[in-house]
């Protein structure tokens, strides 16, 4: 009977330091992965070039704010001296250029939301090639990616963040790095 619960308390003993052992030699790193790609210089270009395309959208939902506001404006300016009938005239336009506003805004929404998405995911392709070859290169287990508030990461350590390596990395494998500066001179 005493063997019986020596073995019975010994099993989790080895347990519990197999797996400080195993978790000794596993090497884990994160990654903001989301920061990665908008950092890396094809993600700050894609951004450059959405901002670009959709320029005269953002100025041409502007231009309807503010005749939408300047015709509220009026509206209260001359409520007391305008006519019943301009009013509701006046107030029927504000309402159908609100409409219109809104579906304006939620195509370019929808469109830029999908731009974007061609655009990460063409990126985040070419990246995963460069994070597995840097896991495998390094000697990692394990990398998470952090940049999710869903990730189960409470804490980790800012040592064990791959994510400058991997923008840098990228840039290189992909041929935007910037040229490496020269080595001093030996004296």
């Amino acid at each position: 009977e005493f063997t019986v619960k020596i073995s019975l308390f010994a099993i989790p003993v080895l347990a519990l330091f197999g797996a400080s052992f195993l978790a000794a030699q596993t090497k884990v790193g994160i990654i903001n992965i989301q920061g990665a790609i908008s950092s890396t210089r094809d993600g700050k270009k894609a951004g450059a070039d959405l901002d670009t395309k959709f320029a005269p959208r953002r100025k041409e939902v502007e231009d309807a704010q503010n005749e939408i506001k300047n015709l509220r404006d009026q509206l209260q300016k001359c409520e007391n001296t305008m006519s019943e009938s301009s009013k509701q005239q006046i107030a029927r336009d504000i309402d159908t250029k609100t409409k219109r506003l809104n579906r304006t805004m939620e195509d370019a929404q929808a469109e830029l939301q999908q731009d974007e998405q061609k655009a990460l995911q063409t990126i985040y392709q070419r990246m995963q090639v460069v994070l597995d070859k840097y896991a495998k290169d390094h000697g990692y287990s394990l990398i998470l990616d952090v940049s999710s508030q869903q990730t189960p990461v409470l804490f980790a350590s800012n040592g064990i963040d791959v994510t400058k390596d991997i923008i840098d990395l990228y840039d290189q494998n992909t041929g935007g790095a910037a040229p490496a500066a020269p080595a001093p001179a030996k004296p």
